[in-house]
């Protein structure tokens, strides 16, 4: 083949990879695409390092990614997102017929911990950064609200526009959309409904939530609102607005809340991801140590 030929086949290989990533990339929006999107551009740099064709990827070269994160110090479940990332970009490819077989598919991946690791708040805690938010003001009060006792992330929080908000069978709603596209109408309880409804004042459009100029507040001005009234409470932890979520899922689980409804809740796709959290409240509290202990304590009277 001459060195023209070769060119015009390699250009037309670069331009299909180019179609591919943006084809898988155009099946997500949000904060999904914007987290494959990195999680790509991380692989695309150690094959570039390598002078390697991204169609032209081979099992042993995702093992040896996976050891390049490892080697650079990145959290197991970072490895594990990114190689599921690595993986779905892939099974695309192999749809759009551009490769016969997904050279990620049977990657080992790292193995994670069963139980959530997340510091979240207790009920005391949780009342106590309530309080805080209730003095603090309605726009902060609202925000809350949503996160820890309608367990909202932060993204769906931010997103909600006023028009979003209803009354249905006598329920204060707000339509929510969800991680992946889903929407759903999620009821307010009559205090978060209050504080939304005074955070937004004589609004009748735009976002619920507003920072000092005007305009809707991003999530970086929410974690700072977070982690203030989190000092305000004299909580000595690092809260985060997903610890808020972590907090209403545990809570929720505390009050006897069935898994299932919990799930539903949360909007977890997986109920093995509810049950990580219902496993780190509880495993201490189930131990068989409290059981042996009585049990034999019985018989040595």
């Amino acid at each position: 083949m001459s060195s023209s030929m070769m060119t015009v086949v390699g250009d037309a290989r670069a331009i299909e990879t180019q179609f591919a990533l943006g084809g898988f990339l155009a099946g997500y929006s949000g904060n999904t695409r914007l987290a494959y999107r990195q999680d790509l551009r991380t692989f695309l740099g150690w094959t570039d390092e390598r002078q390697l064709a991204l169609l032209d990827v081979r099992r042993t070269h995702i093992e040896l990614f996976a050891r390049y994160l490892e080697s650079i110090g990145a959290a197991r479940a970072t490895i594990g997102r990114r190689l599921s990332t690595v993986s779905g970009f892939y099974r695309y490819c192999v749809e759009e017929e551009l490769l016969t077989s997904n050279p990620a598919a049977n990657v080992r991946r790292p193995r994670l911990r069963q139980e959530s690791t997340m510091s979240g708040l207790d009920r005391s805690e949780l009342g106590a950064f309530l309080v805080q938010a209730g003095i603090s003001g309605a726009r902060d009060h609202a925000l809350a609200c949503l996160l820890a006792l309608n367990g909202l992330r932060i993204s769906e929080a931010l997103d909600a526009d006023i028009e979003h908000l209803g009354l249905e069978r006598g329920h204060h709603t707000l339509t929510v959309t969800r991680k992946g596209g889903k929407i759903v109408i999620i009821p307010l309880a009559p205090r978060t409904a209050r504080t939304v409804y005074l955070a937004v004042g004589e609004r009748e459009t735009g976002p619920i939530f507003l920072d000092s100029m005007g305009r809707r507040m991003n999530r970086h001005q929410a974690s700072r609102i977070v982690r203030r009234l989190a000092r305000r409470a004299g909580i000595d932890k690092n809260i985060t607005p997903h610890s808020l979520r972590h907090s209403f899922i545990t809570a929720a689980l505390d009050a006897g809340v069935p898994l299932r409804d919990v799930q539903e809740a949360a909007s977890h796709a997986d109920p093995r991801t509810t049950m990580r959290y219902d496993r780190a409240r509880r495993s201490l509290d189930r131990h068989a140590t409290y059981i042996v202990a009585t049990f034999v304590a019985g018989a040595s009277r």
